[in-house]
Order: structure tokens, then sequence, then C-alpha cells
């Protein structure tokens, strides 16, 4: 059971580095194009950790270390500071107030133990203000408790398959998250469409980049079109082995096709209920479950945006 916890913690943060791209794919420059080099600009995500445990101390080490994020980008906020001496001495910013640092952030992880979560959210549920993400690493607090506990619905939560058996070998073959990141076969083993890995996930993420779209004013054309880019590069090796032309979202990809026949040119996406995107059925996780296609360029993306040479912010 202790692998398997660890496996799972180690494989959770090692995907939030690919996360934090698709929600800063809409952070337009003045000229209107996506910024997606390096969080190292001052349109940088501001990404909020609560929790100063295991799970915090690695997901602020690999965003910095990994995702090359700026210190300045990320802070800590736990009851005893002083014991991340390590990232202070990086540079992080770590302290001990819970409504500050939700209030500051754009992407707020929790990442503290269940038994500590109503009260965590009593405190930041007034300073969390939209289109700021909430991202829960609390495994045993399900996604409509969170909801009703911070009264928010932009919440995320990575969520695993159990079959009852341990997981793939390639989960636990590294000690730590720096190193999972550099190995080939634990990416791909732990890819967010894997078996293993529970895909509403995936679509919590995407639905979250379009709601950052929305609150940038980005009109849904310019929205898909940017996501387009991102997911279906140009030059694709995919489909020029197969002679065939890279998927495209449309609006129907995820909105309903009355709702999109009703959009003009310039109006923005809705906001999405990320909770109820997860746990129900939507256009994105219908077309996710019937297009092989789409599935094997996202594959592909979460590979080359986890691996060292591709892994910038």
């Amino acid at each position: 059971f202790a692998a398997t916890r660890t496996s799972a913690m180690d494989i959770t943060t090692a995907h939030l580095v690919l996360d934090l791209r698709f929600l800063h794919f809409s952070r337009v420059s003045s000229s209107g194009k996506a910024l997606l080099t390096s969080l190292a600009d001052s349109h940088s995500l501001k990404v909020g950790i609560i929790g100063g445990g295991r799970l915090g101390k690695q997901l602020a080490r690999a965003l910095v270390t990994v995702g090359q994020a700026p210190c300045s980008s990320v802070r800590i906020s736990t009851r005893r500071p002083e014991s991340l001496s390590h990232l202070q001495k990086l540079g992080l910013n770590c302290f001990y107030d819970n409504a500050q640092l939700a209030a500051w952030a754009d992407v707020l992880f929790l990442c503290c133990l269940p038994s500590h979560t109503p009260s965590i959210c009593s405190v930041v549920r007034p300073a969390i203000r939209k289109p700021c993400i909430v991202y829960s690493l609390i495994t045993a607090v399900p996604l409509p408790r969170l909801k009703q506990l911070l009264c928010y619905n932009a919440i995320v939560r990575p969520q695993y398959q159990c079959p009852g058996k341990e997981p793939t070998k390639e989960w636990g073959t590294k000690g730590a998250v720096t190193e999972a990141l550099q190995d080939l076969a634990v990416v791909q083993a732990t890819c967010p469409l894997n078996s293993q890995v529970n895909g509403k996930w995936l679509v919590g993420i995407f639905y979250a980049a379009l709601n950052s779209s929305m609150w940038q004013s980005l009109p849904h054309q310019e929205a898909l079109a940017l996501l387009n880019d991102l997911c279906f590069p140009e030059h694709c090796h995919i489909c020029a082995e197969q002679k065939a032309s890279c998927p495209q979202f449309t609006c129907e990809s995820f909105v309903s096709k009355s709702f999109a026949s009703s959009m003009t040119p310039e109006e923005t996406f809705p906001w999405f209920d990320l909770t109820a995107a997860q746990l129900r059925e939507s256009p994105f996780s219908q077309l996710l479950e019937k297009s092989e296609s789409v599935q094997n360029h996202l594959a592909l993306l979460d590979v080359d945006n986890s691996l060292p040479s591709k892994n910038t912010l």
C-alpha cells in the first residue's frame, strides 16, 4: 500500500507541469500571440501551494527545477514555514497565511491533510476570486464535498483507477519526481489517457483553460485556434506517418451543437463548472472517448512536454 501511495503521489506531481501549460495557454501578449514558452515572463501564472508536507514540497521543487518556473511565481503557505528552509534558499516565499495566498494565486493547490480541509476551506473561501483554479490533491475529499466547502466550482482533482492490483511497474521506478520527469517510460505509463488514470481529470484541465480564455475576453474562435496550435502542431509525425490531417477542435468539441450554433464570432466561451465537467459526460469527454486520433495527439503532447528538453512553462 505504501508503495502504491508513493507512486500515485509522485505521478500526480509529474503531470502538473503539463496541466499548468494548458492553464497558461490563453495568456496573450499585446500582439495577441499565446505565451507558451516560459513562466519566466511578466504574464507568469502565480502558483500558490497550501501545505508544506511531502507533496507540497515535491510540487514546489518540480515546478522550479523541472518546470523552470521563476521562484517569484511560486509561494507556499504552511503552519511551519521554518521547516522549508531548503526551498527558501532557492528563493521561494514560504509563510503562513492561507487567505493571502488564495487571494494572490491564479492556480491554488491544496496539499493538506483531509482532516484540515474544512478549516482551510473556510479561511480561503472568501479570498478566492475567478478565474483562480483550485487544484485539489486531497484524494480523500471528493469533488462535490470540495465544491460545497469552497462554494466554488472551478476545482480540478486528479483521480486514479484502482483495479485492485499494483500500478504499472514504471510508476515507482524512480526515487524522486524530478528524476521521474526525465524517464520516458514513466511519462508514457502515467499519461492522463492511460487506463489507470481517470481521463476526466484531463477534461477538467481543458475546460479550465477555456475558463481562463473567457476571463481574458478572448473570442471563442481565437481560443480554439490557440488550443489547436498547442495540441496539434505542424509537422506532426503521427499524421505524417498516416498521411492524414491532424484533427482540429471546433466549438462543438466543448459545447452542445445548439449552443455552438447560437454563438457569434466575437463571443467568448461561457464559464464552465469544472466539477460538473469531471463528474458528468460532456461534449469534450465524449470526443476523447470516441476519437483515437485526438487521444494519440494528446498522449504525444503529454510526453513531449513532460520531458526535460520540452519542459518549459
